[in-house]
């Protein structure tokens, strides 16, 4: 049975990614930060259908989280095959000129760091160099990131487009 990992997989586009995948014979790590009653509802409607996944807690804009994420993904299921990098934050509207430094470092380390680390980690299992087979890696954009959102998104249009 091959494994993905989905991160921000408690609802919406990660959510339905994981049922669909889960339809199609991959057992699913479901990522979530904090909402845990979506993520195990999400885990129990595959476990109900006949697939295999589990909810896993991870703050993926932070390294040392990720890595417990990827070791938690190993322990319950073994090797990875794919990663939908799917988890990100929007904040509410503000003008260009009104964006604090700990926002944009909040944007920037949940949309752009936290896919990054969570790249190198699934390399690290699914590359040959690394005695893994190959695997996919999938990185969830938006349309922000080519139209903008001037006078209101834009440290997530910029995010979401690297």
């Amino acid at each position: 049975m091959k494994i993905m990992l989905i991160t921000g997989a408690s609802r919406g586009i990660g959510a339905a990614t994981a049922l669909l995948a889960a339809r199609n014979g991959y057992a699913v790590a479901v990522n979530y930060k904090k909402n845990k009653a979506a993520a195990d509802d999400v885990v129990n409607r595959i476990v109900s259908q006949g697939g295999k996944a589990v909810a896993i807690q991870a703050d993926v804009s932070r390294q040392d989280e990720i890595v417990r994420l990827f070791s938690e993904v190993d322990r319950h299921f073994g090797k990875l095959h794919c990663l939908i990098n799917n988890a990100g934050i929007l904040e509410h509207q503000k003008k260009f000129v009104d964006l604090d430094y700990e926002r944009l470092q909040r944007m920037f380390n949940a949309n752009v760091m936290g896919p990054f680390l969570c790249c190198q980690e699934a390399i690290k299992r699914m590359s040959s160099t690394y005695g893994g087979e190959g695997g996919t890696i999938v990185n969830v954009s938006s349309i922000a990131s080519r139209t903008g959102a001037p006078f209101e998104y834009t440290d997530y249009a910029a995010t979401k487009g690297v």
